[in-house]
């Protein structure tokens, strides 16, 4: 009897054993249509890395060594970065830079924010046409009005400085309005009329109760207009190329490039130097930013 039992114990062993089975047809898909949709993610995420990456790896290379086929430096020259201060004047371009965006930026805030609320909230005649005329000064090239423009800040004795790019910012930014009214059309009506029943004016409204409600919008159209003047390089190029001493990153950048056009590795390491600014305000407002940019435009 023991023996009949010993017997039969590998073959329960055998049948209680689950037999290979193939994947379904579905999970195969599956699988196959991650792997594809990350690879094109990953095949974009190289695509955009690559260039930078390359111009990492020139500044960091001697400069007989750059631009040839060698894609790794022979020797890393960490010196260029310290070279770059030695030959340019960059801490005075960036403060340009910083100057320039900075006001640039709060002088588009505190006329837009106003102007995009009336458009967004107050009705009154000729709000459809005036917003009309908004959008055509955006799509307007600044190229047309350049001479008249240049002409009369020449008048006003401001040429040589930064002046002429950001004083105008008081006066409204076509393209920040359009955007600040339509993150402003996306706030509901019951928020500004539950404050006016308490007594709020339109100024209360707006800067109690609009202005809390669309930081998002807010941050990014000051976003756009800080990198905007940042890498301003046309601006400049009118007002400021005839004195050194008010030269911002962008248009100081450019003339180096144009005067040591051999000197690639110093140009790749200034290239750096100036991108890093602009990396790390946009990776410490990225989460803003993408939430103005996906929240705006919801309502027409």
């Amino acid at each position: 009897m023991t023996t009949e039992r010993l017997a039969t114990r590998p073959s329960t062993r055998a049948a209680a054993t689950p037999a290979p089975t193939r994947p379904s047809r579905g999970a195969l898909r599956s699988s196959l249509g991650w792997l594809a949709e990350h690879a094109l993610l990953v095949t974009l995420g190289v695509l955009f890395v690559a260039p930078v990456l390359f111009v990492a790896l020139t500044s960091l290379m001697a400069n007989d060594q750059a631009l040839t086929a060698s894609l790794m430096p022979r020797t890393w020259e960490w010196g260029n970065y310290a070279t770059v201060f030695e030959t340019v004047p960059l801490l005075r371009w960036f403060s340009n830079s910083a100057f320039y965006a900075v006001l640039a930026t709060l002088f588009m805030l505190l006329s837009s924010v106003p102007a995009a609320y009336v458009l967004a909230r107050v009705r009154f005649r000729g709000s459809n046409v005036l917003f009309l005329a908004i959008i055509v000064a955006m799509l307007l090239p600044p190229q047309v009005t350049a001479i008249p423009i240049y002409v009369m800040w020449s008048q006003a004795h401001l040429t040589g400085t930064l002046w002429p790019l950001i004083l105008p910012n008081l006066l409204g930014d076509a393209f920040s309005i359009f955007l600040l009214r339509q993150f402003f059309l996306t706030i509901p009506r019951e928020y500004a009329d539950a404050a006016r029943l308490d007594g709020c004016s339109e100024w209360g409204v707006l800067s109690r109760v609009v202005i809390p409600m669309a930081k998002p919008g807010i941050a990014a159209a000051a976003i756009f207009m800080f990198f905007s003047s940042w890498n301003d390089y046309y601006g400049p190029l009118l007002y400021t190329s005839e004195n050194e001493a008010n030269w911002p990153v962008a248009y100081g950048l450019a003339t180096f490039r144009g005067s040591h056009g051999t000197d690639w590795s110093i140009t790749m390491a200034i290239t750096i130097l100036v991108m890093v600014p602009v990396v790390i305000i946009f990776f410490f407002a990225q989460r803003i930013f993408v939430e103005g940019i996906t929240l705006t435009g919801v309502k027409g």
